[in-house]
């Protein structure tokens, strides 16, 4: 079905989703239950917004201990801007894409400060707020405020792409798949419309071996009659990931573990980490130990996959008589040299490895500490 022949059974599929909605809906820790909406009680637009934040890119399983953490600690958007960035990021650890931790602490901030501790209502204006695009915004003004607005995302966008045949190629498929969704969104109601959406899209419309027959919208959907579901929505074919290779440096005394704190900008910025050799998206690690001595280097001890690129890790192990660590406190520091010709290791600081989950390293070097911890018991 084209996309032209959507308004005519728009009435009949928005009723169906919505009454499927009312008895099946998920019960997750930001949501308000569908009876409660519906009689005008809305969730709170700082569960909304942190919840759809951390949802990005990211499973509702992962993100559920996530959200009870951050409300519990931080329980409001001023709570949330009087953290230290740090502890922001250590908290978030393990969910990746750090560039969201760091927007919802200036969002949370800007919120606190220019806001006055108030969400705006309008997509507009929440476009304004740091880390917000245009899924996030229309997700907050629909669930948080029961404005209209149509909300699209990878859930809603196959089951959208399935209902009406939509064959073109994404991304140039989402213009027609927003259209299908304007068409389809109730002018009340629409929050709890869009949550329903997401929810046959990640119990029932799955990208593999959807569940048609318990679909409440089968006898609607154009591609269920084609018999080709999977087919849609139409991806471009993949490319290749570049590889990159890099090294870590173990450098261990007493039971602890030098760290570092990552420079602001860039990959991972301002996380703990261990030393590394300088590895990044568009270049290999030069492989050069921050100290002179004895290393034990292991190969490929770690591999993470990134979004444009795959990375292979080596480990190296420190072997030699502990040295004093020369600090500094910029972003080039790990460049400067000591007066031994050796490089600088910015913002060291020594962790106890019997508590370096509390460190928040990110999961990329989290695998690298879960190797050298096993290594060591095995030894």
């Amino acid at each position: 079905m084209g996309v032209d022949k959507i308004t005519g059974e728009a009435r009949n599929i928005t009723a169906k989703i919505s009454e499927h909605y009312v008895d099946n809906a998920r019960k997750l820790p930001w949501r308000i239950p569908p009876q409660l909406s519906a009689s005008g009680i809305l969730p709170d637009p700082y569960h909304v917004w942190l919840s759809e934040v951390m949802l990005q890119q990211t499973t509702v399983a992962a993100v559920i201990a996530y959200f009870k953490t951050f409300t519990a600690r931080w329980p409001t958007a001023a709570d949330l801007a009087a953290a230290e960035e740090t502890e922001v990021l250590a908290a978030w650890a393990g969910l990746g894409y750090y560039a969201r931790a760091r927007n919802l602490h200036k969002c949370a901030r800007h919120v606190a400060g220019a806001l006055g501790g108030s969400f705006p209502e309008r997509e507009t204006e929440l476009l304004k707020l740091p880390g917000v695009g245009a899924y996030t915004a229309a997700a907050i003004a629909a669930i948080a405020f029961g404005r209209r607005a149509v909300v699209v995302d990878a859930n809603i966008e196959r089951l959208a792409a399935r209902l009406f045949a939509i064959a073109t190629p994404l991304p140039g498929g989402k213009a027609d798949i927003r259209s299908a969704m304007d068409a389809l969104t109730p002018e009340v109601g629409a929050g709890d419309f869009a949550q329903a959406c997401m929810d046959i899209g990640a119990t029932i419309c799955t990208a593999k071996s959807p569940k048609c027959g318990i679909c409440p919208v089968q006898m609607h959907c154009a591609a269920y009659a084609q018999g080709d579901q999977e087919s849609y929505p139409v991806k471009p074919p993949k490319k290749a990931k570049p590889l990159r290779k890099g090294r870590f440096f173990w450098i261990e005394q007493g039971g602890q573990l030098l760290l570092v704190t990552r420079p602001s900008k860039g990959m991972l910025g301002s996380m703990r980490a261990l030393p590394d050799d300088g590895w990044a998206a568009s270049t290999n690690g030069h492989g050069e130990p921050p100290l002179n001595g004895d290393w034990q280097v292991h190969e490929n001890v770690v591999q993470h996959s990134f979004t444009h690129f795959s990375l292979e890790v080596d480990v190296a192990v420190y072997q030699g008589d502990m040295i004093a660590i020369n600090k500094c406190d910029n972003d080039k520091c790990g460049n400067d040299k000591n007066d031994k010709g050796q490089a600088g290791l910015g913002n060291a600081i020594w962790w106890p490895i019997d508590g370096i989950e509390d460190a928040g390293l990110p999961t990329l070097f989290t695998k690298a500490v879960r190797w050298a911890v096993k290594r060591k018991r095995e030894v």
